[in-house]
């Protein structure tokens, strides 16, 4: 596979303040789509909850920043303990810590600061979501250990970024119930899914420095694995759907994120790793048209 970056430096992380630049790449914010993954499931959590609609867009304004903040978090920590990695991995040599760019201490505090905002917005939701919100930070430190211990570090990421799922859901409705379980398992299998995906751009560099992921595990089986990870989702979304009372137009509508999951099946070349990560970077079309479906499965 030809090597390469998905770093953008000279996007618009460019016309920041040269002493920003690191910290904005840092925390991923020249590639926006790993906040939209992270926001995707607390939005189908918090319209299956349906709350009235004023409460809807308060949560879906403080998971948009939660989303944000926590990605952001989360990739400072996953760069604090791959720094030695990333500096051998082509795709991510580039990365600040990786380049020597920011000090591990500096790195520290920045994660505190995000910490610190992160707190705040979960201050403002339920108890039952201050509880489901503190033991997400568990999965959070947890997650960049996977790749050195398992083959499934992509599975550790679902239910890492799916996490959104249970507590918007919670935030929303104020209780923890089946449905909340069904959503959770759909957001996994999702995570599961795309994250193999993306994994393939890695697969030789992982090889050489010896960590694993689901993208070295099934290779060329990779298609057969994503067919089953999209379709336990889509199963899953009807499960929660059910669940929750929605509508036989919920059911119909689902039939659009489950085709451009379908679509992501056929198309796959493992050894492109351009065309992996725009069909990672098509699953936020996959996650609004699961959310547009919710809506219309409450009409």
């Amino acid at each position: 596979m030809a090597s390469h970056t998905d770093i953008i430096a000279d996007g618009w992380v460019a016309r920041l303040p040269i002493g920003w630049r690191p910290y904005a790449l840092l925390a991923r914010l020249d590639r926006p789509i790993g906040a939209w993954l992270l926001f995707l499931p607390g939005l189908w959590g918090i319209l299956l909850g349906r709350p009235g609609v004023v409460e809807a867009i308060r949560l879906v304004v403080l998971f948009g920043v939660g989303a944000v903040v926590m990605r952001s978090a989360g990739c400072v920590v996953n760069d604090l303990w791959d720094r030695d990695i990333d500096r051998r991995v082509a795709r991510t040599a580039g990365r600040p810590l990786a380049s020597g760019v920011l000090r591990p201490r500096q790195a520290l505090v920045f994660l505190a600061a995000l910490l610190l905002v992160g707190l705040g917005v979960l201050l403002q939701l339920n108890r039952v979501s201050w509880v489901l919100g503190t033991g997400s930070l568990v999965l959070v430190g947890l997650y960049p250990l996977a790749k050195r211990v398992t083959w499934w570090p992509q599975l550790m990421m679902g239910f890492t970024f799916g996490f959104g799922a249970p507590l918007g859901y919670a935030a929303a409705a104020g209780r923890i119930d089946a449905a909340l379980a069904a959503l959770y398992g759909a957001a996994i299998l999702w995570d599961l899914g795309f994250d193999t995906i993306y994994a393939h751009q890695d697969r030789e560099d992982d090889a050489l420095v010896g960590v694993g992921s689901t993208a070295r595990l099934f290779g060329e089986r990779t298609p057969a694995f994503l067919a089953c990870c999209y379709a336990g989702a889509v199963v899953f979304l009807g499960f929660a759907g059910w669940l929750a009372g929605l509508a036989v137009w919920f059911f119909l509508a689902l039939l659009v994120p489950a085709a451009l999951l379908l679509r992501q099946v056929v198309v796959l070349d493992i050894n492109d790793p351009a065309l992996c990560l725009r069909l990672f970077g098509a699953n936020r079309e996959v996650g609004l048209a699961v959310s547009g479906a919710i809506l219309l499965g409450w009409v």
